[in-house]
């Protein structure tokens, strides 16, 4: 199927739009100076806390995972270096290819959120990308995170009712293999990869997953702005 032939880009956002591993990294440096903790050690630990069970809305969920990982990995602890944990999300810079490719697809398609963040933190993210989408969904309004499959059931009725586009029109933008390809490729949804870490081992501050092949693959969401424009 051509890219043209889509209507709505589904976008998971943090990871996929937002650096969110450089923007931990960058609080992670502030926040305690003298350390000398890898970044993968920092990212390994953070993956680890997000897979408790016990976990609350993200990024909420950050003042936890602060106070769970900063004594195993020997950081300062307290309730305001936990809550300044969460509080940077404001910060947290967007791909250096994510504004200007969001513009590009913005002229071809409707542009809609699906994050596992809470309203309050997509509002950053929206306004740090330029507010490029048409629909901002968040995790407080489907009432569940990804990848649970009632997240995609909400957005599908969310763009439907507004637009009118059916399932077969979306294709959904996504880097977490565990989050989003997985399931949407299950659910029957078309699915574009954005390997954020083609270059990097591991899986940084994503949890692992099995490998689930896409319909479209990319390393940078710039390729896929022109794969768009080729296919016109």
């Amino acid at each position: 199927m051509s890219l043209q032939n889509f209507k709505v880009l589904t976008f998971d956002v943090v990871g996929t739009l937002i650096d969110f591993e450089r923007g931990m990294l960058d609080y992670l440096r502030a926040a305690a100076p003298d350390s000398d903790l890898s970044d993968e050690d920092f990212l390994g630990a953070y993956r680890k806390a997000r897979k408790r069970s016990d976990t609350t809305w993200y990024p909420d969920d950050l003042e936890p995972v602060w106070h769970a990982i900063a004594p195993e990995l020997r950081l300062p602890d307290s309730d305001s270096l936990a809550q300044g944990f969460r509080d940077s999300v404001a910060k947290w810079p967007a791909f250096p290819d994510s504004i200007e490719a969001l513009a590009r697809l913005r002229k071809c398609f409707k542009m809609v959120t699906m994050t596992n963040a809470q309203t309050w933190a997509l509002k950053h993210f929206s306004r740090t990308l330029g507010h490029p989408f048409d629909l901002e969904l968040a995790c407080d309004n489907a009432l569940c995170e990804k990848p649970d499959a009632r997240y995609f059931a909400y957005a599908r009725g969310r763009y439907e009712g507004a637009w009118g586009y059916s399932q077969g029109d979306n294709l959904h933008v996504a880097q977490s293999q565990y989050h989003d390809i997985g399931i949407s490729k299950r659910l029957g949804i078309a699915t574009c990869w954005i390997e954020r870490r083609h270059a990097q081992k591991g899986s940084g501050g994503t949890i692992e997953s099995e490998h689930t092949v896409p319909d479209y693959h990319f390393h940078t969401l710039a390729e896929l702005a022109d794969a768009v424009d080729a296919s016109c």
